[in-house]
């Protein structure tokens, strides 16, 4: 079946996507290779090369015309940054041996320079493929603005997220910005975080790995909300929110338990306990708020009578809760 095409305007040029303002720069293809400007840039060139690395081009991207530098670095002196995915051993697997096969390294990575080395937010499979490789050089993209390598996360499609893996990477992020910038607050890295349940189920992830993260998460998202106020004070209230979730899972893994006691079995035992205890199916108009809703969940959950549920009751139960 052939993939379905995007509506053209009248001039035949594709629609503008909802959500998106950007506005392309006009640079040609012979203008985007350009010498280093100003004493920032210039200094950036001098630090790659103390660092044993080469500056390759130095060109302007072409949607925002922002100054970027191709160069090749000391393998040795690029990491991951400290808050993004675990690797996957068999991404990795699968990377070295194409380039084993290919006898090419074709993808640089991104980085950042910080703290006398690189920092790569987007790019630690293909940086531990070339190392089991033994490689001693990497290519890579340098950014000059640290901020952006946070913001870069969301432009990493090399693997896709399940929910733990993501939530644990978004609250990892949020650890380090709390440290960078504890005068700022949430709302000011929203699209760095792009969902504000995401920090909470990070939390409850770092504090119990078998969280069982997507029975909660669609109740979640409707109450959880970016918290405009320091990092210093919304930490405190993120690991609440954390702590309070984790206390609802005990609660209706207790009444999971009581049903499995009874004989009943179902692989959406738990997501068919927390949508029994949700209120919001019967709320018209506003939610209440994060701790209202999930203090009355957790008092629903210790009032389950298995007694009263039967097969039936389970088999008009909806599918299984998101991936975790």
């Amino acid at each position: 079946m052939p993939a379905k095409k995007r509506p053209l305007t009248k001039s035949g040029k594709p629609r503008k996507r909802k959500g998106v303002k950007l506005v392309p720069t006009t640079l040609k293809a012979g203008e985007l290779l350009v010498e280093p400007q100003g004493p920032d840039e210039k200094q950036l060139v001098e630090q790659v090369e103390s660092d044993g690395g080469s500056v390759l081009a130095t060109y302007r991207e072409p949607l925002g015309g922002h100054t970027q530098f191709l160069v090749a670095l000391p393998i040795d002196a690029v990491e991951p940054t400290p808050f993004q995915r675990d690797v996957s051993d068999s991404h990795v697997r699968k990377l070295t041996l194409a380039m084993d096969r290919t006898r090419r390294y074709l993808d640089p990575i991104i980085v950042v320079r910080k703290d006398n080395g690189y920092f790569t937010p987007n790019g630690n499979h293909r940086l531990t493929a070339l190392k089991e490789l033994g490689a001693k050089t990497i290519l890579a993209l340098l950014i000059p603005e640290e901020r952006v390598g946070y913001q870069i996360l969301s432009l990493n499609i090399e693997k896709a997220h399940n929910l733990r893996e993501k939530s644990l990477e978004v609250v990892r992020m949020y650890d380090e910005l709390s440290k960078l910038d504890s005068g700022a607050s949430e709302m000011d890295y929203s699209l760095e975080f792009e969902e504000a349940q995401l920090i909470t189920l990070g939390m409850a992830y770092q504090q119990r790995g078998r969280f069982s993260g997507g029975a909660y998460q669609p109740v979640l998202k409707r109450v959880d909300s970016f918290l405009d106020e320091p990092f210093s004070k919304s930490t405190q209230e993120r690991l609440r929110r954390a702590q309070v979730l984790l206390k609802l899972d005990d609660s209706v893994s207790e009444a999971v338990a009581k049903l499995k006691a009874k004989g009943l079995e179902s692989p959406y035992l738990k997501a068919f306990v927390v949508a029994r205890i949700n209120p919001l199916r019967f709320i018209k108009g506003d939610v209440p708020s994060f701790h209202e809703l999930f203090g009355t969940m957790l008092r629903r959950a210790g009032k389950i009578d298995a007694a009263k549920i039967s097969n039936a009751d389970l088999s008009r139960t909806g599918g299984a809760a998101d991936e975790d």
